[in-house]
């Protein structure tokens, strides 16, 4: 049987059409008295952080609501990036961390992520015993707290700068003489961003800091680059640097406008990483969708690549398991183990910074000799149904078999659903721009005439 409200990242849908206030607040339910119930007479202690979303106000409340009716404290952070929330979470020992934010998603869409007391995303195993819970959420009403057993709720906005110190001091160089251009997508990393850099001495333009609650990710920051590649460009700055709503990624633009990918981030990084005798194992771990061409470059350099699914919990699984510290994803998506627990777009940011200082050269040049493979990516529309089940439908497998052979060998294709969209998205890679663009837009026709 199908997830009924968890996806790979949360509870993720449309506000108040999908994700509604009701099932907020029975998640509230549930959690509260999954909490309760581990806590062993103590009163549980969950933080929570918003993006910018209008609708964060309206489920914030219902899940505060559910929430504190079960006796569960709550301290709000207010507007912060999920890896600011997961990092408090694990610091001040809190049973557990809430974000409410649909990442880069539309303005419209809006989601809820919870994180253990350890500032990890929760296993399968609990989101799905939360799932029966809201299934019986009426029943667990009984189960409320009254007079002075019910939660508390507090500001805790100025934990602001528990993130904020904990940013500053991943980094040894100061970053004077950078002009740094930061489009924090209307979102979440609005404040915090622009501080952090200026703290560290750079000159800094902030763009797209201005959320009015419907604005975030329109036509702006790492799910639209075009802005801020022209100020890049106008202000003659060093480099740009785009977050997405959540600020859980990061992807660059370099002093010439041209668009810096995860990988490439992740190259310009581990390098310094290696030299520094940081990087576990010399290993990386990215996944299927990262370059071929990027994979070479790494093991010119000594690094090895492991490849995971696509998915940063699957990255995270990885890099668990073989004990690495660096892994992440094309999308901008990077997790540093040795400082968090999930990826953090402004940790990134500032990791990439203080690799140029240190290997004094700029983006460009650092990156310059990865030579990519062409690659395409078509994104099919498919209702989410058929999207969990696009797999078993036994002509589009042969189809894309049968095409991975015709590349002999000088090409992949990729296929996979959207772990977030109602999407399938083909992804193909070779040595010849005609062949992929051929290969993907064939594979996609054949899946939108079957699934639609």
């Amino acid at each position: 049987m199908g997830r009924k409200y968890f996806g790979t990242d949360g509870i993720r849908g449309e506000a108040n059409i999908e994700l509604t206030p009701e099932l907020a607040m029975d998640l509230g339910f549930a959690l509260g008295y999954y909490l309760t119930k581990k806590s062993n007479g103590k009163t549980p202690k969950v933080i929570l952080g918003t993006d910018t979303r209008v609708s964060g106000y309206m489920l914030r409340s219902s899940i505060f609501a559910g929430l504190t009716s079960m006796g569960v404290n709550i301290d709000f952070v207010g507007v912060l990036p999920t890896p600011g929330v997961a990092y408090i979470t694990k610091q001040s020992k809190a049973d557990a961390g809430i974000m409410i934010s649909a990442s880069h998603n539309p303005a419209k869409d809006n989601g809820i992520k919870i994180f253990s007391s350890d500032g990890y995303k929760l296993p399968d195993s609990v989101e799905e015993e939360l799932e029966n819970l809201i299934d019986s959420a009426s029943e667990l009403k009984k189960y409320r707290k009254s007079g002075d057993e019910v939660g508390k709720f507090r500001y805790s906005e100025d934990d602001f700068y528990i993130y904020q110190d904990f940013l500053l001091s991943t980094v040894k160089n100061n970053f004077k003489g950078m002009k740094i251009i930061l489009d924090t997508a209307n979102g979440a990393s609005y404040r915090i961003a622009p501080r952090v850099f200026y703290e560290l001495g750079a000159e800094i333009v902030a763009i797209n800091n201005i959320p009015n609650g419907r604005n975030i990710n329109v036509k702006c920051g790492s799910t639209d680059m075009g802005i801020l590649q022209k100020v890049v460009l106008g202000y003659n700055a060093d480099l740009g640097l785009a977050f997405d709503g959540d600020a859980d990624r990061l992807l660059a633009v370099d002093h010439t406008g041209k668009i810096i990918d995860g990988d490439k981030i992740i190259a310009a990084i581990v390098k310094k990483f290696k030299a520094e005798g940081k990087l576990n194992k010399n290993k990386v771990v990215t996944t299927t969708m990262s370059n071929m061409g990027f994979e070479k470059h790494l093991k010119d350099n000594g690094i090895e690549l492991i490849r995971a699914q696509v998915g940063d919990r699957y990255v995270l699984e990885k890099m668990k398991e073989d004990n690495l510290n660096i892994g992440g994803e094309q999308s901008g998506h990077i997790i540093f183990l040795d400082y968090n627990t999930t990826g953090d777009g402004i940790l990134t940011a500032l990791q990439l910074v203080d690799a140029l200082k240190e290997q004094k050269k700029s983006l460009h040049d650092l990156v310059k000799d990865i030579e990519e493979y062409p690659q395409t990516m078509i994104n099919v529309k498919v209702s989410n149904e058929k999207k969990r089940s696009w797999h078993e439908n036994k002509d589009i497998i042969e189809f894309i078999d049968k095409k991975e052979k015709e590349m002999n060998g000088n090409g992949r294709v990729i296929v996979r659903p959207s772990g977030t969209e109602p999407l399938i998205r083909v992804m193909v890679e070779g040595n010849s721009m005609d062949m992929v663009v051929t290969v993907a837009q064939e594979i996609a026709d054949l899946i939108e005439n079957k699934l639609s």
